[in-house]
């Protein structure tokens, strides 16, 4: 007997709605956009609203519309051209604090958002996306490295009783150390051998010059790229972008590539900034800091900083703690103030730095600097000049109250800069300062006919089929296309979910094609098999049962081999090769379930119940 659970027909109901809802948003286009961020002091208001309006009048572009997006300024255009001209006209805003970014503005209405439906992100190779080259200012990398050995030094000193008056580097990159006495140099000497043997000593009198070989000069150039490589890879890795592509170029640039990225004003701020915390001594209270800055007497070993209230405050040229010692940051509220504030953990070195110091200091001040390299645009002879403002204040002076290493707070920030820092200091701290000297987007009439080409693929593919069943199978060639359309729209539905993680590429769009084939053999197997029950003199409806029945294992076996393959692919494979596998193995779950449920259903509501029919079309 022919026959269907009832309560199958309204899964399946449920299933093709949820799957129309879900695959809805891939229809609505992005827009091509230039977004305005305001950074630091710069406002987002109705005055830079009516600016960009004029500044695009002026050059006859007539924006599809200027929207406020939080602290940012939206421009949506009408085609990839027209952007990117806008978005040049728009540059010189960068020379006031804001930033301007090219930015695809999502379409979808606010009701699917709603509900978490969201259009599949695309590749490069269709959608295009955002081409970045940095430029790494290797000079500051050199001379926080050399600043660090600076400390190192002194420590070493201080560490094997060996009394010093100064530790300095000169213009040609060497060490100076000038000790108290003439005596202590052979002291000194051999234990900073015994921990620098590549540096060139060098004595005369109570002064020891360590010069450092050019190889170990250019180590340290290739060490900055490697480390700002690592840190913004992590960095990109927070963005969630899609398969993006972080690598490096010549020997001092780092181009990176971000698949469809709707707000690239927020990228290039979370990528290229350059925030960090340090912690260092107060040397002196607010009273010999006013006087230091009214007299222009600061003492040695100490540097005039600014809290965040204007106010001056000595504190210790050396850096007890920076943020490159820093292994963990999370942002938190402080349960005694109420504050927002960041939970840190340091590395072993960091800790035991920072548990001496407290330990000896109890009673006394110690300050929190936040330092913070921004990025300004200036106009030089009618071009752009790009360069860095080292920004740096205390955020916080609190006296040392007990010992304490590797596991602190900090506090003074507000809570969006406790979370961005947060991040920052998460990712990991970048050698040397970084600013962006390329922008562009990549391949847009590329992937707009990538796009087509690929739909038009899975389009023909489906077609073949569906004429190739009609012909052959009749009225189950019917339910057999309805079926692989049901198949087609539950796979980009399900790669369209948030959590799934899906890009859609050029092998996806294989991946895709190929669901339809193996869609097609499924039920080519259970056709042929009703066929065979008929040819065998078996009554219609007991032979669509039989062949639904006995075909349903045959596919099933078939159907979890090819799927092994495909999870060999995800977990193995890289870039494409995983776009291919998430696809093909999306397909054979969805094929398998339309292929032995959806179309056993309409069969049944054609052919069974209390009907007896003498004959099927297939």
């Amino acid at each position: 007997m022919l026959t269907f659970p009832r309560w199958k027909y309204f899964v399946i109901l449920a299933v093709l709605v949820l799957s129309a809802l879900y695959a809805l948003p891939n229809l609505y286009q992005k827009d091509p956009s230039v977004q305005i961020t305001g950074t630091g002091d710069a406002v987002v208001d109705d005055a830079l609203r009516g600016r960009v309006q004029q500044t695009l009048q002026s050059a006859r572009i007539t924006p599809r519309a200027i929207e406020r997006e939080d602290k940012s300024l939206l421009v949506r255009l009408n085609d990839p051209q027209v952007q990117t001209r806008a978005a040049d006209l728009l540059r010189p805003l960068e020379a006031d604090g804001y930033q301007v970014a090219l930015s695809l503005a999502s379409t979808v209405p606010d009701w699917l958002d709603a509900i978490g439906a969201k259009p599949m992100p695309l590749g490069l190779d269709l959608q295009g996306g955002v081409h970045f080259a940095m430029q790494i200012d290797q000079r500051a990398a050199l001379n926080k490295r050399l600043d660090a050995y600076v400390e190192d030094i002194r420590a070493q000193l201080r560490d094997g009783g060996v009394p010093f008056g100064s530790v300095e580097r000169d213009a040609s990159n060497n060490l100076r150390v000038t000790l108290q006495s003439a005596n202590d140099a052979g002291r000194a000497g051999k234990l900073l051998q015994q921990a620098y043997p590549s540096f060139v000593q060098q004595r005369e009198g109570q002064q020891l010059t360590l010069a450092i070989p050019q190889a170990e000069l250019n180590r340290f150039a290739q060490e900055a790229v490697e480390q700002n490589l690592t840190t913004l890879r992590n960095r990109v890795n927070s963005l969630g972008v899609a398969e993006p592509v972080v690598q490096r170029q010549g020997t001092d640039r780092i181009v990176i590539e971000l698949p469809g990225l709707q707000d690239t004003a927020e990228a290039k701020r979370r990528i290229g900034a350059a925030a960090t915390l340090e912690f260092r001594a107060v040397v002196g209270d607010e009273n010999e800091a006013a006087a230091a800055v009214r007299d222009r007497s600061v003492p040695a070993g100490a540097k005039i900083y600014y809290t965040q209230n204007k106010q001056p405050l000595l504190l210790s040229r050396r850096v007890l703690v920076s943020g490159d010692q820093l292994v963990d940051a999370r942002p938190e509220i402080d349960q005694t103030t109420g504050q927002p504030s960041v939970s840190i953990v340091l590395n072993s070195a960091g800790g035991k730095r920072m548990f001496d110091h407290t330990a000896e200091n109890v009673g006394k001040r110690m300050a929190t600097v936040y330092v913070e390299q921004v990025p300004i645009t200036q106009m030089v002879d009618g071009k752009e000049v790009k360069s860095f403002r080292t920004e740096e204040r205390v955020i916080s002076a609190p006296t040392i109250q007990g010992v304490f290493g590797k596991n602190f707070q900090t506090t003074g920030l507000s809570q969006e800069e406790a979370d961005s820092l947060a991040k920052q200091l998460k990712s990991g701290a970048l050698a040397a300062p970084m600013q962006f000297v390329e922008e562009r987007v990549i391949g847009p009439s590329l992937g707009a006919d990538n796009v087509e080409r690929g739909t038009r693929a899975v389009l023909y593919s489906f077609v073949f089929a569906l004429a190739f069943f009609l012909v052959y199978y009749r009225m189950f060639g019917v339910i057999t296309c309805l079926a692989l359309l049901l198949n087609l729209l539950m796979v980009i539905a399900i790669l369209s979910l948030p959590f799934i993680g899906a890009t859609m590429s050029l092998p996806g769009f294989a991946g895709l094609a190929l669901t339809v084939g193996m869609s097609v053999d499924a039920n080519v197997l259970i056709n042929e098999r009703i066929r065979e029950e008929l040819r065998l003199g078996v009554p219609p409806q007991s032979a669509i049962a039989i062949g639904y029945d006995r075909a349903s294992g045959t596919i099933f076996d078939a159907n979890m081999t090819a799927m092994l393959a495909g999870i060999a692919l995800l977990a193995f494979g890289t870039g494409p090769l995983k776009g291919f596998a998430l696809t093909l193995i999306v397909g054979i779950l969805t094929s398998v379930f339309t292929a032995v449920t959806v179309s056993r259903a309409m069969a049944t509501l054609m052919y069974g119940g209390r009907r007896k029919p003498k004959s099927i079309s297939i």
